[in-house]
């Protein structure tokens, strides 16, 4: 039986429960899966996706963490876990599937076990979209993927959400502006 760390190691789709709703994810070293990921969802890839780790030090490979000033990086830190993405800026290596046309990176840190568990045993963030195909309603649980995206994925991890009322809310770290509430 193929676990999600090997499904994830293989470049595999998953299908997660987040903070609100279930999400949809892969390594985000590989872009093959990335690409996979998109085209299952029908989402451009100019648009960009989230990171979803289970601590900050997780996102370091992806992101510039010195374009975060000593003086906001408490703000920053503090916003998590769970529940706020925050755009910050991408490391000039990080793949233009992840980042979309943009020069910054949605990131997130969470609470919810499965994902840290599966982020802790790789060392690594996943890559987070919700479980829907693209501007349609997110799955709450995973029984409500649609079933034309079941079978399209790899590995479940049937697993609870925390319980949030809606997507997290999308900020830019560094005004505090909101993208999406």
């Amino acid at each position: 039986m193929t676990t999600a760390l090997e499904t994830f190691q293989q470049g595999g789709i998953l299908a997660y429960p987040t903070e609100a709703v279930f999400g949809l994810g892969c390594d985000p070293d590989n872009d093959e899966a990335i690409n996979k990921l998109l085209s299952i969802k029908s989402r451009p890839a100019d648009k960009g996706l989230i990171l979803l780790a289970g601590n900050y030090s997780q996102l370091l490979p992806y992101i510039d963490d010195s374009k975060i000033p000593q003086d906001k990086r408490f703000t920053v830190l503090s916003r998590w876990p769970d529940g706020i993405t925050q755009l910050v800026a991408k490391n000039v290596n990080t793949s233009a599937l992840l980042s979309g046309r943009f020069d910054t990176i949605a990131v997130r840190v969470t609470s919810q076990p499965d994902v840290v568990a599966l982020c802790n045993a790789s060392n690594k963030p996943i890559v987070s979209t919700s479980a829907n195909l693209s501007g349609e309603i997110p799955a709450k649980t995973w029984q409500e993927i649609p079933n034309n995206l079941i079978e399209k994925i790899d590995f479940i991890i049937k697993g609870q959400t925390l319980g949030f009322d809606q997507p997290s809310t999308i900020i830019d770290a560094l005004s505090g502006d909101i993208i999406r509430s």
